[in-house]
Formats: C-alpha cells, structure tokens, sequence
C-alpha cells in the first residue's frame, strides 16, 4: 500500500455539501421538478395518514372523520409548507404533522368532560374543538419566540458541536419508525428497504437521457413495485387467516380511507365548530410546541446542508419559526388534529435524490391542497400500507442522523472534553426518552403523574423527544464545561459568520425574501 502524508489524507471542513445536481436555488426542467415533487408528496403521506389513524379512533372518530382529518392536515400540510418555502427560512422542507403533540393531545382525550360523553361523533366533535383551541393558544409560544429573534438570540449559544447530537437525534430518535414496523409484515418491508436500497445506491450510476432516473426516483419506482406486489397478496387470500394487526399492516384494503372519502371535500376553519379553550389543555400543547420548535431547529440545519446551502443565518431561523408558530396556529383554526413540525423523512430525500431544489418542495405542496380536494384520489395514496413508509424511513431517518454527526468536522474530536459533552448526549438523548415510553407502555401513564395534568404533560412530552434532551444536555454543557478559551475546538469560528444575514455573502443568495420584500422586513 502507497504511504501517503498526513495532509494528503485529511479532509477540510466544508460549510456546504457537495455532488447536488440542484440546491436551494437551482432548478430541474418543469418535467423532472413535477416528478420529483409528486415523490415528496407520496412520502409526505405516511404520517398524515398515521397520525390519524392513530389518535381519531381514540377521540371516537369513525372511518369517515379519520378520512376527513387525513384531507384536512393534507391540505394545512400544503399551505405551510409553501408559507415555509417563501416567507420563512426559505429552505426546502415539507410542514407537516408532528408526534410531539401526541402525549398532550392523548391527555385531552383522557379528560374526564369529554370522556363521559355517551355518542362516539359528539365525543370526537368535542375533542376536536378542545385539540383546536389548545394549539391555538400555543401557538404563540412560536411566534412570539420567532418574531421577536428571542429565539436567534438564545441559539447563539449554539456551537457546531451542540449542534451534532441535536440534527443527530433528529433522525437517530425516531428509530422506533423503522424496522419495529418493518417486521411487523416483514414480506413488504423488507423487499421495500432493499429494493429502496438498490435503486438509489448501486444502480444510481444507470441514466436515461443524462438523467440518474434509478437513483432521483427511487421512492417512486420501489413503492409502486412493491405496492403492486403487496396488492397482489391481498387479492390472492394470502392474509386471510392471518392476526388482525397483520392484516392491517400488510393488506392494500384495511385503511377504509378510499370507501369512506368524498369525491370533493374543502376544508376550511372552524369546520368542527368553534374550539373550546381549557387552560389545563393550553398548557400541556405549550410543551409540545416547545418540542416542534427545537426538533424543527434541528431539521432546519440538516436541510440546509442537504440542500447544499450555507447554515441558516440566526434572523432566518427565528423568521422560519415565527412562520411555523402560524402554522400551528392553522392547524388549530383547520383541525387538523395535530401540530406542525419539519418533515425528517422529506429532508432525507432531499440528500437521496441529491435534489435540494426549493421549487420541487413548492410542486410537492401544490399536490398536497390538490389531492386533499379530490378524496377520492388522495385516499388511493393514501391507502399505501405503512410498512412501506417505515422500510424507506430506515434509509432516511438515517441519513439526516448522519448529516448531524458530519458536523464534526468543524470541531476538534481529540479533545476530551468535546468526547465527553458528545457522547453523554447522545446517549441520554437515547436513554431518557426511551425510559419514558417504557414507563408509558407499563404503567399507562407518565413518569411524571401528579395531580396537576398541565405539569405532567410538560414533563412527558419534553422528556419523550430525544432532540430535546440533546439539546438541553449538549448546549448546558457546551457552555458550562471548561468553555473558556474553546471557541476553537467546538468550531465556532466556522459558524460565527452565520449569525448575521450580511456576515457571508452566500446568504442573501439562499435566503433573501421573494418579490423584493427585503425592503421592507431588512435582514439583521
């Protein structure tokens, strides 16, 4: 083997990606940007529909409510994501529903009022309203932080070590998405997950036209192989005598989501009736909304990366959570049922198709007010089993993980120090979480149980998303432990231009408003 010098081996840090066909601001012909954009849409679908599914039965939905709240996050999903694209941070990142609102909303679900309500569809109509002014009034937790820059003011203590167990867990913790749903039809996930695999990896190097078609739609051609294989299962009687559970996870038939949608169906505000506010309620949401924010921070900086652009200067990131704060507050007037957060699954594929183009997230958008419209064609997307989703989450999830931890390149990783703080918080980020919903799943309740139902919701939702508790552990110990004199090491020479719009030249290039509206909202 040829000896090389050490300076022949290093690898410089690079603030931006390399080897994207098309970043931010950069675009495919219309053809490609449509294709491209119906793929994000397609993989948008798996939590818009599992979100739902899971939480409206519990509200005493029937299949046609869960439908209608499947169109109408859908269509919510659609117009934050272009609200996102062009007055926010501007990056190219789907809005969609989030799990960090599950725990509070669940406790809603458990109130004792609502509870005692005899008829199932009154009972759902109630719970709807009481979700809807939660997230409301919530709301303004984002939006306050975000409009002020209170938030770009505390994420100066940001440091690109902090930084890597936060985007790490981003996708690291959501690995119970992954192969646990995988295996629970283990003859569509996996063929899924390799045949996912195969496309966007080895053959990538296949081209029709100069175009990498295997590799760029990937997504698109493995779902529709092994949707048509898992179809033809179901037909055949393969799962006729299988559990309950197997059925659902596996069978092309058991989502009732194409029966039971309306050809056309537009949703607008309020159409659950006016939502009802309980104090108790908007405190428990509070939490959660603090959770999407920090777990939205996170995506933000792995979407920036994977769109090949520069980090997002501190006055973009408290402009993109401001706008996300009025996302919520849609959710809220909409009924979605759900708050908002940054898709992870669409910022990995940003890094899958090497396509960070910020028009392809815009069509991808276009298609989600679309489909949710006409419900009959959105249900038949709809209705693609989850363990299809699951198999391409453990691809994605996975890359975004990754774009966390390749923020190590800007720190020194010989220091003790730097060891200690990355490795402790990841591991909590882990650890903690994971001891939550253990306890959760044992129990049916919380580690935190008291009589006050607003402070246990705090403590549950905040201590059950691994981001947060990376975040909270990274950045007390990023700027308690020996901090002095250690700007070096933990990379902050490579960010501190990053903090103002006008401090590197490529920002106003990525980031600057559309229609000349820099005049009148100037960048700090």
């Amino acid at each position: 083997m040829t000896d090389f010098k050490p300076e022949e081996i290093s690898h410089p840090p690079m603030d931006q990606l390399q080897g994207f066909e098309y970043c931010i601001d950069s675009n495919p012909s219309w053809g490609e940007a449509i294709a491209l954009g119906f793929q994000h849409y397609i993989l948008a679908l798996g939590t818009a529909v599992m979100i739902p599914t899971l939480l409206v039965p519990w509200m005493g939905g029937s299949d046609g409510d869960k439908v209608r709240v499947v169109q109408t996050l859908l269509f919510v999903t659609g117009i934050n994501t272009l609200l996102q694209t062009l007055f926010g941070t501007r990056l190219p990142t789907v809005i969609g529903g989030s799990y960090a609102f599950v725990v509070p909303i669940i406790s809603i679900i458990h109130d004792s009022s609502l509870t005692r309500i005899p008829n199932d569809h009154e009972r759902f109509v109630q719970t709807m309203r009481a979700t809807q002014g939660a997230l409301i009034i919530s709301s303004s937790i984002q939006i306050i932080l975000g409009y002020s820059q209170l938030w770009g003011i505390f994420s100066r203590f940001f440091s690109p070590l902090g930084m890597v167990p936060v985007v790490a867990l981003v996708g690291f913790g959501l690995f119970d998405r992954g192969f646990p749903v995988v295996g629970r039809c283990v003859e569509i996930g996996v063929p899924m997950l390799i045949l996912f695999i195969a496309f966007s990896q080895y053959l990538k190097h296949l081209h029709a036209r100069r175009v990498p078609i295997l590799e760029r739609y990937a997504l698109l051609i493995s779902i529709t192989i092994i949707w048509a294989y898992a179809h033809i299962l179901t037909v055949s009687g393969a799962y006729r005598h299988h559990p309950l559970v197997t059925q659902i996870s596996c069978r092309t038939d058991r989502a009732n989501l194409i029966s039971s949608a309306p050809w056309i169906k537009i949703p607008y505000p309020l159409q659950w009736g006016p939502p009802s506010f309980d104090a108790g309620h908007c405190f428990g949401m509070m939490a959660a909304v603090f959770v999407s924010l920090i777990e939205s921070t996170g995506a933000y900086k792995a979407a920036a990366r994977l769109a090949s652009a520069t980090p997002p200067p501190v006055h973009v990131l408290s402009r993109g959570i401001g706008w996300q704060g009025v996302g919520i507050l849609l959710d809220g007037l909409f009924g979605t049922g759900t708050g908002s957060t940054v898709s992870v699954e669409n910022v990995g594929l940003l890094g899958s198709t090497r396509v960070g183009s910020r028009r392809v997230i815009q069509i991808s958008a276009g298609f989600m007010i679309f489909f949710s419209i006409l419900g009959k064609f959105g249900a038949l997307f709809a209705s693609i089993p989850f363990t299809i989703f699951a198999a391409v989450y453990c691809v994605l999830f996975g890359l975004v993980a990754a774009v966390g931890l390749s923020l190590l390149q800007f720190t020194n990783m010989n220091s003790m120090r730097n060891l200690f703080i990355t490795g402790v918080s990841i591991f909590l980020g882990l650890s903690i979480p994971e001891y939550f919903f253990r306890y959760t799943a044992s129990a049916q309740h919380g580690p935190a149980h008291t009589r006050a139902g607003w402070f246990n919701d705090y403590i549950n939702t905040i201590f059950s998303s691994p981001p947060t508790v990376a975040l909270i552990v990274a950045v007390f110990l990023d700027n308690t432990l020996d901090f002095k004199d250690t700007d070096k090491d933990r990379g902050m020479p490579w960010w501190v231009r990053f903090r103002s719009f006008k401090g590197d030249s490529r920002n106003e290039e990525f980031y600057t408003l559309p229609f000349n509206l820099n005049r009148f909202f100037p960048p700090s």
